[in-house]
């Protein structure tokens, strides 16, 4: 994934695409994060081939006027992105079970590596395949669980984990949603207002 922050004119995305396309990069999808006055946030799902370093992505992509390149991290093969309203739908089919759905999508939704979703009591009620084996102690360190806020927790937070950026956010019947991505990047303010609202339409 490629997080890159755009000069917001038009013609500015097509010309990043085409700078890819010289190193090779094959875009599988492009999700714009974030406006805000004079500027674009987009992340880039891509494939390099072997014979591209990601240094290589990097320099072409930082040559253009304007673009500057946030964050470059691997991710799962065949990790697509799949959008707010299409994580809504699945919870309309299924509200009894909006938390669960909203916690299993989190990762694709918001590209992170694991989500969580714990009780009033803060007892894990289920969690992605790459989440941490959470702890009391560990858990506590993401309080509070009643407002959406993000987190840096460093090196060492718990055993065998790195710096981690999390984001937690409320729902229904006091449980929390948290979600981490190992090293970063850091969630924006647009990425924890959507988050928000869909943790708030989850049952």
């Amino acid at each position: 994934m490629l997080r890159v922050q755009v000069p917001d004119i038009p013609g500015t995305l097509g010309l990043v695409a085409t700078a890819m396309g010289t190193v090779n990069a094959d875009i599988a999808a492009v999700e714009i994060v974030e406006k805000g006055p004079g500027y674009a946030i987009d992340d880039f799902i891509l494939t390099l081939p072997p014979s591209t370093l990601p240094d290589t992505l990097v320099s072409t992509c930082d040559m253009l006027d304007g673009v500057k390149v946030l964050w470059l991290s691997r991710y799962p093969e065949n990790w697509g992105i799949e959008s707010d309203i299409a994580t809504l739908n699945r919870m309309a089919d299924d509200p009894e079970h909006g938390a669960e759905i909203l916690t299993e999508a989190t990762p694709v939704v918001f590209h992170c590596q694991w989500a969580a979703l714990f009780s009033a009591d803060r007892e894990v009620l289920t969690s992605t395949a790459l989440a941490p084996e959470f702890t009391p102690e560990s858990t506590g360190q993401l309080e509070p669980f009643d407002q959406t806020h993000s987190l840096d927790l460093t090196d060492g937070w718990m055993d065998g984990w790195g710096d981690t950026v999390v984001a937690v956010a409320p729902l229904a019947g006091g449980r929390g949603l948290a979600l981490g991505r190992q090293g970063g990047p850091a969630f924006l303010d647009s990425e924890l207002n959507r988050l928000k609202h869909l943790a708030a339409l989850a049952n």
